[in-house]
Formats: C-alpha cells, structure tokens, sequence
C-alpha cells in the first residue's frame, strides 16, 4: 500500500506556512499599545495597563459576514468582506463604550486559496487599521469535504475594553434627542433576501447597478461602515449616552436595546433621505415598510442618543459622519394603551409612500 499523505487528503500545510508570512506584515502593521509578542504563538497576550486603563471592564463580541460571502465569493471580490468582518463586531463592542483592543479571525475552507486567503486577511487588516485594534491572531482551517471548491466561511472575535464608570448606556432619559448616522449601503445584514431579490429581477452581479455606477455586485459589496473612532470621540467629549448598531432587526430591534424601561423612542423616516438600493430592493422585492425596517438598516448604520446634538453633531461631523436627526426618546405614560410602561420600545412615522 502506497503511503499516504495528509496534503494527498486534501490539506496542504505548506500553503497554510505560506499564507502565514504573506499575512504577518499585515499583522505587524496593526500593531497598538498593549499588544506584546507577535503571531506564532499559542495565544496571543495583551497588557492592559500599558493601553492606559486602571479600573478596565473587559468586553467582547463574535460575528461574521452572512451570505455576504455568497457574493463575494460568485464574483471574487475578495478584498472588502475582511472589513465587514472587522465592522460587525467592533461596532457592537463601541456602543457599549468600549475601546476595541484586539481582534483574531477564523477562515474555514475546503482547500486553501492562498491568494484569495490573502486578500480576505488584508481586509480584516485595513478594518483593523479604521478600528484602531490590533489583528493579534486567527485560525486558517483547511477542511477538505465540507466547502465546496472555491468556499470559505469567515468568523471574527473581538476584545474590548471600558472604564467601570465608563460603560453605556447611561442616564437616558424623556427629551434626549436620538441622530442617526449614514450607512456605506446594505452593510453586512438581510443578505439571504438580498440574492433572492436579485434572482427574482433576472440581474447579474456584473449588470450595471440601478443605483449606482459600479456593477450591481460591488454596488451591494461595499463594506460595512465602522464607526468607532467617531462614537469613542463623542463619549470622550461626555455627549454619548446610548447607541445602537443597526444590523439585523433594523432600528425597531435595535435602539430598543439601548433604551431604560418605560422609554420610548420616537423616529421620523423622514427625516433622512432613503438611499436609492434600498429603494431598488424594495421596489424589485416587493417588500413591504415593516419588512425593510426589520431587515435592513434603510440607510442609518448607527444611532446615538444625546442630551446636546447640536454638540454631537458638531463632534461627529468634524470626525467624517454623516448626520441626521431621527428622533427623540420620551416616556412611556399609561395613556399609551397597548404599550407596557415597563419595557423600552420604538414608534417609527413613515412618510405617505414610503419606502418608494
């Protein structure tokens, strides 16, 4: 009997060492205080006293892409799925007022594309770089029989960390005003009902885009905005007393979570401008005002409640933000039948038409 090889199996370690010095520099060049070592180890280490915290709440968050991927991987756009990766977990960890530490990666795949591989670790990279944490570490697993050819599936995990006294939400209370900040697009959410709504309108990734000027599937491709040097900016400033993340669930599932029982948040839709793909997807889906609210962000990536927006929008502005006042918090009173005073909750006014 022939002696049998793992690479014969379907596993090619040389690639793996391969893939591990093209991504070192990048690595290195997300470097921060606090980070000790370099990759190559067992587990990665961090001092936080050298990041400048005395009394640090650790926090930390997981996430992925979605069916994202699905896309990127049919046209091989490969470059900017790292930055969603990096944005969905980042945010999540900055609206409970944490400073984002470090951030390590999982790429699973059938058999690895070293290239490919490579420009997914550079996304996560430059995510890293816009976050201000340090890729610390991953994992790249090559797992013949359970991808297909040319798969892969991305996780990212990220640590953060807050001042005790430091930690959101906080002090919320009836007459806060709520801003909304502009999404880069669709961001990394809905995307299962986003290819069912493109196969149902007979386009291709490649067609010309209806609400752009690139090509439909880079049009839908752009990364996920992160916003976390903005919103650590407005905390520092004393001028954040909640956000909420917009990702699946939209805002109704979302700016609930952030809010004391017995608020209230009240939004006007129209108060910003609903950017044209969202209007495409709804027009060509057929989906109804409910559904586009609770699946997509509609064009708010990010909301934040504030006691002064005049001062936040000033903060927020001069840090790159695009920013619209949505709405307002208030309390939940007992003449609002139907609505337990008990539990935060939303009220969203569309406007006659919306979302066409």
């Amino acid at each position: 009997m022939a002696s049998m090889t793992y690479r014969a199996a379907g596993v090619d370690i040389d690639a793996g060492d391969a893939l591990v010095e093209r991504i070192k520099p990048l690595a290195r060049a997300t470097s921060r205080a606090g980070v000790m070592g370099g990759l190559g180890g067992f587990g990665a280490l961090f001092d936080l006293k050298a990041a400048g915290f005395t009394d640090p709440v650790l926090v930390s968050s997981t996430d992925g892409v979605g069916t994202k991927l699905r896309i990127a991987i049919d046209t091989g756009s490969h470059d900017h799925v790292g930055i969603d990766l990096v944005a969905m977990c980042v945010n999540d960890l900055v609206v409970q007022g944490a400073e984002p530490l470090f951030f390590l990666d999982y790429f699973a795949t059938g058999k690895l594309d070293v290239e490919a591989a490579a420009r997914v670790v550079a996304g996560i990279a430059e995510g890293c770089r816009q976050a201000g944490c340090a890729l610390v570490g991953g994992e790249t697993a090559e797992m013949p029989g359970m991808y297909g050819a040319g798969d892969y599936d991305l996780a990212g995990f990220a640590v953060g960390a807050a001042e005790r006294g430091d930690l959101l939400p906080r002090d919320v209370a009836a007459g806060d005003a709520i801003l909304g900040l502009a999404s880069s697009g669709v961001h990394s959410n809905g995307f299962s009902l986003v290819r069912r709504i493109v196969e149902a309108g007979n386009a291709g990734w490649a067609a010309p885009a209806p609400f752009g000027s690139g090509t439909l599937g880079a049009e839908l491709l752009k990364p996920t905005r992160i916003y976390v040097k903005p919103l650590l900016a407005l905390h520092r400033a004393g001028l954040l007393k909640a956000a909420a993340h917009i990702t699946g669930g939209g805002l109704p599932g979302n700016l609930p979570r952030v809010l004391p029982a017995g608020m209230r948040a009240v939004v006007d839709a129209g108060a910003w401008p609903l950017p044209p793909a969202f209007r495409w997807l709804a027009r060509v889906g057929h989906v109804d005002a409910h559904e586009m609210l609770r699946v997509f962000n509609c064009g708010i990536g990010m909301a934040v409640v504030t006691a002064d927006p005049d001062g936040a929008r000033a903060v927020l502005e001069g840090a790159g933000e695009t920013v619209f006042a949505i709405g307002r918090i208030e309390a939940v009173g007992g003449e609002d039948a139907g609505e337990d005073a008990g539990e935060a909750s939303i009220r969203i006014a569309l406007p006659a038409g919306w979302p066409g």
